[in-house]
């Protein structure tokens, strides 16, 4: 009975309605405020009413400034990820989509900074890539827009309790326990890489550290390898309430698309964003199947 008032009390302070609302006006304000305090300091360089010795190409232009508030927004998209964790499956997946769609966004925002404007756009490697991703984002949100079209409703449903099995709530359970122990290991990561963000952004003395670090592999690279091993083991504990073949494979199709998100940030330049053109378009194709497998074997059990 204690442990259930404990559970109940956790999921009333991170996983309520309420408690998203609160959080998402929380991190709207630190985007609005860093988005000034970011303007502030560029314009404190120009006016060179402040020395600072970096390379980051985050001071040069008042447009890079975009690159930190969406930062926030990123950090509170993983809370949604979490947030919707043990709501739906097919959400939770779709969160991810969401995420490393932000990124590519936001490395457009900070790569607009370094853009050459010239004849010879498509000789030069930052004017490139920025194509690239200009292209990618207009596919990544039509994939993401396809994919929660796909959403079976009835995945969204595991929260009404009403009519399901103890297999299936006890599942529900394990989901929860599973999204409130990554609450930790996330606050841990957002202190640890808010700290390193700055240092490197604005402190670094050493074009070394700034040519060997993509900011944007802070945080998400581990943060991805987590929700890899997490996946696994929702996959595992799916097993206690369906050995259904859609749904396994279906299950299993996220893992490789997980892994696939995650693999790309080991990897710059075009590959980088094809590898995350083909993780996505890989669970849309998945979860198409899934869904004509689903409506084929309920027709025939029927027929």
């Amino acid at each position: 009975m204690q442990t259930e008032t404990i559970f109940n009390s956790l999921r009333s302070k991170f996983f309520s309605e309420t408690a998203r609302k609160k959080i998402e006006t929380i991190f709207v304000f630190i985007a609005i405020t860093s988005f000034v305090l970011h303007l502030l300091l560029i314009a404190l360089v120009h006016l060179n009413l402040l020395q600072i010795n970096t390379t980051s190409h985050l001071l040069n232009n008042p447009i890079a400034a975009i690159y930190t508030p969406f930062s926030f927004i990123l950090v509170y998209e993983v809370y949604l990820l979490i947030f919707y964790l043990p709501k739906s499956t097919t959400i939770y997946i779709g969160k991810q989509y969401e995420i490393i769609t932000l990124i590519v966004i936001r490395r457009v925002f900070k790569d607009l900074s370094k853009l050459e404007l010239s004849s010879d756009w498509f000789v030069t490697k930052n004017d490139i890539q920025f194509s690239y991703d200009l292209i990618a984002t207009l596919l990544l949100f039509f994939m993401i827009f396809v994919f929660y079209r796909l959403n079976d409703k009835k995945d969204g449903r595991l929260e009404k309790k009403e009519g399901l099995s103890l297999d299936i709530l006890r599942f529900i359970k394990i989901k929860n326990l599973v999204a409130f122990s990554l609450i930790p290991i996330f606050l841990v990561l957002s202190v640890y890489t808010f700290g390193r963000l700055i240092y490197i952004s604005f402190f670094s003395l050493s074009d070394l550290v700034n040519s060997i670090t993509d900011v944007n592999k802070i945080f998400f690279a581990d943060f991805f390898t987590i929700l890899i091993l997490v996946d696994v083991l929702l996959l595992l504990f799916s097993f206690l309430h369906t050995d259904k073949f859609n749904a396994v494979i279906r299950n299993s199709g996220y893992i490789i698309s997980t892994i696939l998100i995650k693999l790309s940030f080991g990897i710059e330049g075009i590959l980088n964003t094809i590898l995350i053109l083909v993780a996505v378009l890989f669970g849309v194709a998945i979860l198409a199947i899934h869904n004509r497998f689903e409506k084929y074997s309920v027709s025939k059990k029927y027929s």
